[in-house]
C-alpha cells in the first residue's frame, strides 16, 4: 500500500492528498483537526480519470449517532445506520482514511466500495 507522496494541500474548503495510486479531495468542517476527523466526504480521482465518492465515518462516530438517535427517536430509535455511499473505518484521521483507500485499491475492492461519479 502506498503512502502519500507529499503532504496534503488546501484548495478552498477541500484538503487534497496525492498518492501514487490516487488523488483524494476531503471536505473537512471549518477548524476540524485533520488527525481527528471521524466523519467526512471524499472524492477520489484515479489515474484513469475516473472519479469516486464516499462518506467515511469511524465506528465510534456511528455509535455516537446511534446513541443520540436512540434518545431522539430518529432511525427507529437508533436501531440502524444507513448512508448511501458510506465507508466505515476503525480509526479517525485523514491519514488513516488515505491508507484505507489505498488498501481498497490494493485488494481490488475499491470499485465495489466507493460510488463512481458521472463525468
Amino acid at each position: 500500500m502506498s503512502e502519500s507522496t507529499e503532504a496534503g494541500s488546501w484548495d478552498g474548503p477541500w484538503y487534497h492528498v496525492h498518492t501514487e495510486q490516487f488523488e483524494a479531495a476531503f471536505l473537512p468542517g471549518a477548524g476540524e483537526v485533520l488527525d481527528a476527523v471521524d466523519d467526512i466526504d471524499v472524492e477520489v480521482r484515479l489515474p484513469d480519470g475516473s472519479r469516486w465518492s464516499a462518506t467515511i465515518c469511524t465506528v465510534a462516530h456511528v455509535e455516537t449517532l446511534m446513541k443520540r438517535w436512540a434518545a431522539s427517536g430518529e432511525a427507529l430509535g437508533g436501531r440502524y445506520f444507513w448512508c448511501s455511499d458510506g465507508l466505515i473505518v476503525r480509526d479517525a484521521g485523514i491519514s488513516n482514511m488515505v491508507q484505507v483507500l489505498g488498501g481498497l485499491i490494493d485488494n481490488g475492492e475499491f470499485t465495489q466500495v466507493l460510488n463512481r461519479l458521472d463525468d
